[in-house]
């Protein structure tokens, strides 16, 4: 198959949203209908760690096995239908993986094509660039590697899609990439199918919009909504789809008779998802947030148009990764009534018997409310959540043991849960930084052992001068009676996690609504609902096309999802506490807003 730029819009099928999404996915995308191509998303920041971790045991490991397990029983049908594969499963070890696909399309006698990607892992080059003047500088803190004290596991740049286009102009079938942006895998395909040039700024970053609402697969069917109370079936919500036409708007869809539902508010929520200020940086453009729109098309099909794009940045992100320490944790039962005060009993002893321990950290979470008057034993129940860092023998065995001698010296009704503490576990930590995109030897290697070179971009920009949007608006509206009430009564949000950072889109279904939100949601309003981000810096950026305010939260993870103590580490659930909060809000805003579930 090959694609005509004169003709329809391309039909990306996405069936993974991270390693260890739904296995059948594929097969149910694949014959769910007409599709062109199939893309997975099997990478993140965490999943790398443990790519390095399956490496240290397997020299053969390193790559998303769950893909070559998918993948090999549909090989045929694939062929057959002439649709091609791009996946980021390769991880590690793009090569690995690309040549047992290749054996195995041989013993079955499939006449497909494997490429693979190189040029993303800068590990062994590290001290070489370092020598060379590259600081590699936390993106965060301003401070250079050289201050880190761990030793570099993993180091992956970011690569962008032009490698995957060489590959399928070369005639691939099923291209295999290592850390490409999470969008590259759809950007590939709609350039090579629209035979875009490096330089279609608005193309691209509508390629690279729609690559960002389908990457992580069912939430935008659905999959972590806020009004999922108002979406049809849930239980299997089918994996999306976008219909790429050639000047990079694009259609948002799903397969008839699946689950779930595409809405504007589904990728809206997605659109919201992980990010942080109005640019959107990728390896081949930058995109501007702030000229997406979205149309509602009817049942199952939004369009995303509008996309404005400039030249990408002359860097690319860096992630790299080391091993920190090791990590404990255990999680007590709290019954009944004077909750606070069994925690704080529990807390002093456990601090008493770890005084003479040299633990890194030490971390104390209350969770969950209790009834006045429970119903029964789970309604009057809490947690406490203890969590400790440091030397392996001391979060160990020695942890357990001193957690266990108060099972009888402390509050009244102590128990924890199932399982105990007794083993450390290792855990990660993370240094994201950028790294010239002229460093790196980015190429597409072919079935043959052929490696066609990709340069790097000609054109770079910087991104647009455009801070966060520190003031409000001052007031102008009548917003009428009131009612104390909580936000998700009135509006949506999504939240998520990039490296240390925390972020929180929160949006209106409607234009009064976002006057509202731009009105009354500020920094400090942010800070007062949250007191989890007192002492850290919020930032505040506008999106008004999607009626949305985006909060970035810095250092609200430590140092990322693999080393933080933090129980909501990657920030998944911090919209829906926002949304708990309260505040006063127009009644008309309640009303008008019946596509929240609070509600219906």
């Amino acid at each position: 198959m090959t694609g005509d730029p004169q003709a329809r819009p391309v039909r990306i099928a996405n069936c993974s949203g991270f390693y260890g999404d739904r296995f059948d996915a594929m097969a149910e995308v694949l014959r769910g209908g007409d599709i062109d191509v199939i893309t997975g998303d099997y990478l993140a920041e965490v999943t790398m760690l443990v790519l390095a971790k399956n490496r240290l045991k397997d020299p053969e490991a390193g790559y998303a096995k769950t893909f070559e397990r998918q993948i090999a029983p549909l090989l045929e049908e694939i062929a057959a239908r002439g649709i091609k594969v791009v996946v980021n499963a390769g991880g590690l070890a793009p090569s690995i993986l690309a040549e047992r696909l290749r054996r195995l399309c041989g013993e079955r006698n499939v006449p497909l094509k494997v490429a693979h990607i190189e040029g993303d892992d800068v590990l062994p080059r590290l001290g070489e660039l370092k020598a060379a003047g590259h600081a590699l500088t936390h993106l965060d803190t301003g401070r250079p590697l050289s201050d880190w004290p761990h030793q570099p596991l993993t180091a992956n740049a970011y690569l962008g899609a032009w490698g995957i286009v060489a590959a399928l102009e070369a005639g691939a079938d099923i291209v295999v990439c290592p850390r490409v942006t999470d969008a590259s895998v759809i950007v590939g395909p709609a350039a090579w199918w629209h035979k875009w040039g490096r330089d279609d700024w608005d193309a691209l970053a509508g390629a690279v919009v729609a690559g960002h609402v389908i990457e992580c697969g069912t939430q935008a069917t659905g999959g972590n909504f806020s009004g999922f109370a108002s979406l049809p079936d849930l239980i299997r919500p089918g994996f999306p789809i976008a219909e790429i036409a050639r000047d990079g708007s694009c259609v948002i869809t799903k397969h008839a008779n699946t689950g779930g539902a595409v809405t504007t508010g589904t990728v809206t929520a997605q659109l919201l998802y992980e990010i942080q200020g109005v640019d959107y940086l990728n390896p081949d453009v930058t995109v501007q947030l702030d000229s997406i729109q979205l149309e509602d098309r009817g049942a199952d099909c939004v369009l995303v148009r509008g996309t404005r794009g400039t030249p990408p940045p002359a860097t690319t992100k860096v992630a790299i990764t080391a091993l920190g320490g090791f990590e404990n944790s255990m999680v007590f039962v709290l019954t009944g009534l004077d909750r606070s005060a069994k925690a704080r009993l529990l807390e002093k002893g456990l601090r008493a018997r770890f005084a003479q321990m040299p633990l890194a950290e030490i971390r104390f979470d209350l969770i969950g409310g209790i009834d006045d008057d429970p119903r029964d034993q789970l309604a009057a129940t809490s947690f406490l959540q203890v969590s400790v860092k440091g030397p392996e023998k001391l979060v160990g065995r020695a942890f357990f043991d001193a957690v266990v001698e108060l099972s009888l010296a402390s509050y009244p009704g102590l128990l924890s849960l199932r399982g105990g503490a007794r083993g450390a576990s290792a855990y990660g930590v993370y240094w994201p930084a950028v790294l010239s995109v002229e460093e790196l030897a980015h190429a597409a290697v072919l079935w043959d052992g052929k490696e066609v070179s990709v340069a790097p971009p000609v054109n770079t920009g910087e991104p647009r001068p455009v801070g966060p949007a520190v003031n409000a608006p001052a007031p102008s509206h009548n917003w009428g009676v009131t009612v104390r009430a909580p936000l998700g009564q009135a509006f949506h949000a999504r939240s998520g996690d990039k490296g240390g950072n925390g972020n929180v889109g929160i949006w209106s279904t409607d234009d009064r609504g976002y006057d509202w939100l731009r009105e009354n949601l500020t920094v400090d309003r942010i800070k007062a609902l949250l007191p989890e981000t007192a002492g850290l810096t919020v930032e505040r950026y506008e999106l008004a096309n999607l009626k949305a305010l985006n909060f970035v939260v810095k250092g609200l993870l430590d140092g990322g999802a693999t080393e933080t103590l933090r129980f909501d580490p990657q920030a998944k659930a911090l919209g829906e506490y926002l949304r708990s909060k309260h505040m006063d809000l127009p009644v008309s805003l309640i009303r008008r807003n019946d596509a929240v579930p609070a509600l219906g």
